[in-house]
């Protein structure tokens, strides 16, 4: 990427949460000249100074209150369930028009809750990034993460045309196609493409423990013979246990419906595995593919 070959959006960028997303998004900002200045905020001093060795802020402090007075826009890439402690512990420190925004994959009423915690003047604009990889943290950041990626914005009522629009440039200049949805709409969608499909890694995962825990006869590292499908299919299973233990619960009545109806397939390629129903595994195994074969 040539540095500097955008007109900046931003004089001052504030991210909350300089992890991989968050130094993605910084890397880029800087990378394209999109923004002046990039403040990183974050819990441990360690991982904030390796962000500015890497270039993906120009400085950091421990507090957001020290500097988001002076930002005009303010990214919120930490964990979904630490979003509103921290806008209630800087929001009134903002001021107007600035345009908040974020990175989380869970959006739904916690939208609402943060448009109702910000002053008046201040305007959110929820954003999701379908980027990203099974490895956490600024030190596998890359500018070029977004490009090419889905960016979900979804607006409310009390959205303001020009923050939406501003965000919406945002990702547009780092290389991503911007998409529209209504909150829960995202949260539904979400939840069944990349929520439920983590559950399913995690879960396998688990399965195999159990299988290598319970096994009386044999001595052998069941993962020690694991090949390609094993490691396709739980790749994401390796994703951070935090990031996932708060989007499970924030998404959890979603998710809980839609884990439902994958046990309930699970069950009956049980059952058509009991009753040697050769026909319709078959039928079951095509019809797998052929979904999977349309998948872009």
């Amino acid at each position: 990427m040539t540095p500097f070959s955008h007109t900046p959006l931003f004089q001052q960028v504030t991210i909350i949460g300089v992890g991989l997303l968050g130094g993605s998004l910084g890397l880029a900002l800087k990378q394209l000249g999109l923004a002046k200045t990039v403040i990183g905020v974050g819990r441990s001093r360690a991982n904030l100074e390796l962000a500015m060795n890497m270039e993906a802020i120009d400085a950091f402090v421990g507090d957001a209150k020290e500097v988001v007075g002076q930002s005009d826009f303010v990214v919120l890439a930490t964990p979904v369930d630490t979003y509103l402690e921290h806008v209630k512990h800087w929001g009134e420190c903002l001021r107007s028009h600035t345009v908040v925004s974020d990175v989380g994959s869970v959006k739904g009423p916690l939208v609402l809750q943060l448009e109702s915690q910000l002053p008046p003047e201040v305007f959110f604009v929820g954003a999701h990034p379908i980027a990203g990889k099974e490895k956490s943290g600024v030190a596998y950041a890359e500018a070029g993460l977004f490009k090419g990626a889905r960016c979900i914005v979804t607006p409310t009522s009390r959205t303001r045309p020009e923050a939406l629009k501003t965000v919406c440039a945002l990702w547009e200049a780092v290389g991503s196609t911007v998409i529209s949805m209504n909150p829960h709409d995202h949260d539904w969608v979400l939840g069944a493409v990349s929520h439920l499909p983590h559950v399913a890694a995690f879960s396998l995962m688990q399965a195999l423990c159990s299988l290598q825990k319970d096994d009386k006869t044999h001595s052998m590292n069941l993962l020690s013979f694991s090949g390609g499908g094993l490691r396709d299919t739980t790749r994401i299973a390796a994703s951070s246990p935090e990031m996932w233990r708060d989007i499970c619960l924030a998404n959890r009545d979603n998710l809980l419906q839609m884990i439902d109806q994958y046990v309930g397939h699970l069950q009956e390629f049980k059952k058509t595995l009991q009753v040697n129903d050769a026909q319709r595994l078959q039928q079951l195994l095509e019809e797998s593919k052929s979904l999977r074969e349309r998948l872009t």
